[in-house]
């Protein structure tokens, strides 16, 4: 919630992707005291900042990411990973990282409001789990939308390596399980699991 690149600068680095982020040049807090009033993080401090990286980068609510992390925890196996793959499965971020969107912010209103269909059918959930097979597309309807119109003819530099979208075309497809080698957000999540195993 918020100004977006306001919390860039309070995080300290860009979430969003922009190349144009005011962070890049000023990394510090905003404000009359933001430079002056950099100091040096507890370990607390650190394991709060880096979730916070983690929430505001893929839009979640406290709430929303506690039960998340809480679902990752009952998966079994590596933590960290389980909640990176939980994060980059929702329908929201698989939506974003096709480019049918520019933002994540911006993907999550096209599900809200009913453009997106998963397997032929609609969804308008962003928290929905995609998972591998299924086929994300744009509804016929909203094809001629302007906006998505201009993602989807200029798509984003690389797509991650467990989606596929051919150029030109209104859908896409997850063919693997998203793991820490081909998400392309990079976060602490040893930071996240200290924090949440206080």
């Amino acid at each position: 919630m918020g100004a977006k690149h306001k919390l860039c600068r309070r995080l300290g680095a860009c979430i969003w992707g922009s190349t144009k982020c005011p962070s890049i040049k000023r990394p510090y807090a905003p404000g009359q005291h933001g430079q002056s009033m950099r100091r040096k993080l507890s370990v607390y401090g650190m394991q709060l900042l880096e979730k916070q990286r983690i929430r505001t980068h893929y839009g979640l609510l406290e709430r929303q990411m506690r039960k998340t992390f809480a679902r990752a925890q009952r998966m079994g196996g590596v933590t960290g990973t389980n909640l990176l793959m939980l994060l980059e499965s929702r329908l929201d971020c698989v939506v974003y990282r096709l480019g049918f969107a520019r933002t994540i912010p911006q993907a999550r209103q096209l599900v809200v409001h009913g453009h997106i269909l998963v397997n032929d059918r609609k969804v308008d959930r962003p928290s929905f789990q995609v998972e591998p097979g299924m086929t994300v597309s744009i509804r016929e309807s909203s094809r001629k939308m302007p906006n998505i119109v201009e993602c989807v003819m200029n798509p984003p530099a690389s797509i991650p390596e467990f989606l596929e979208r051919a150029p030109e075309a209104f859908e896409g497809k997850m063919t693997a399980t998203p793991n820490l080698e081909t998400i392309p957000f990079h976060p602490d999540t040893a930071a996240v699991i200290g924090f949440y195993s206080r």
